[in-house]
């Protein structure tokens, strides 16, 4: 099911700077979520397992089964919504899994992908939107009032958005020093203008659905795009600073607005 991926030169000097001892693995299957037995067979990988959980109560009483699963004792790694690479600070040292939907993909793209999951694991914040609102989850989905699934995909995406404000900075410093890399994360940014800047009107006419919206926007976050309204709010050092609160309160009048519409 897994084995360990080489990693390029320019690949190895980003691990050792901001997650030294990771541990990158190819995947033979493509998840979401690993079955508990798979993920339980990473202990013979690591020097130890730590699963994580966190109080039902930060959950409506209608979140996804996977939700669920994931706030308890159950040891999950991968969630819906996490993409074509994963990382986990469940495991000592942690782990980065390449996804078997990567394949095809080029390289340069891949590659991208693991050195963002190195620094996002530097930055300390949790590998799940769940812990990052926390109690706040409930005022999330109560401020959306769309729905489990929809909820789930707009907080997945605010959280993305949180991640790319502090990721951005280290992925434009590599211009220099990392110039693959860089180029990787500016050609991925350039693909997505196009349609970034007819998201607000494909949303008024009813093309995309806001949570699909939303997603797309807050993915430009960590390419330095210009986000059409209402998701420019999103990408902000107030958004930075004030993290799950912010973004419940944008939800709320983000809402509040379309609705009068």
């Amino acid at each position: 099911m897994f084995d360990e991926r080489d990693l390029s030169r320019a690949l190895a000097a980003v691990r050792d700077e901001y997650a030294p001892g990771a541990i990158v693995l190819d995947c033979e299957q493509d998840f979401e979520t690993l079955a508990p037995d798979q993920a339980e067979s990473l202990g013979l990988l690591v020097d130890s397992l730590s699963p994580t959980s966190y109080p039902s109560d930060w959950l409506p009483d209608d979140a996804p089964h996977l939700l669920s699963q994931y706030a308890s004792t159950t040891f999950t790694i991968g969630m819906p919504g996490d993409g074509s690479v994963v990382w986990t600070r469940q495991t000592e040292p942690p782990l980065v899994f390449v996804k078997a939907r990567t394949q095809g993909s080029p390289e340069a793209f891949i590659d991208f992908l693991i050195a963002e999951a190195f620094v996002e694991l530097s930055t300390g914040e949790p590998e799940h939107f769940l812990p990052f609102f926390g109690a706040s989850y409930r005022d999330l989905d109560e401020a959306l009032d769309l729905g489990p699934v929809d909820t789930y995909q707009i907080a997945a995406a605010l959280y993305d958005a949180y991640l790319g404000l502090q990721t951005r900075e280290v992925f434009a410093s590599w211009e220099d020093t990392q110039p693959e890399l860089f180029d990787a994360w500016k050609d991925a940014g350039e693909r997505m203008e196009p349609r970034l800047s007819g998201l607000s009107r494909d949303v008024a006419l009813g093309k995309t659905d806001f949570a699909a919206a939303t997603e797309y926007a807050c993915s430009a976050v960590k390419h330095e795009l210009s986000l059409p309204a209402p998701f420019g709010a999103l990408d902000t050092q107030a958004y930075r600073e004030h993290g799950a609160p912010y973004a419940v309160k944008w939800a709320e009048k983000t809402l509040a607005r379309l609705r009068e519409d």
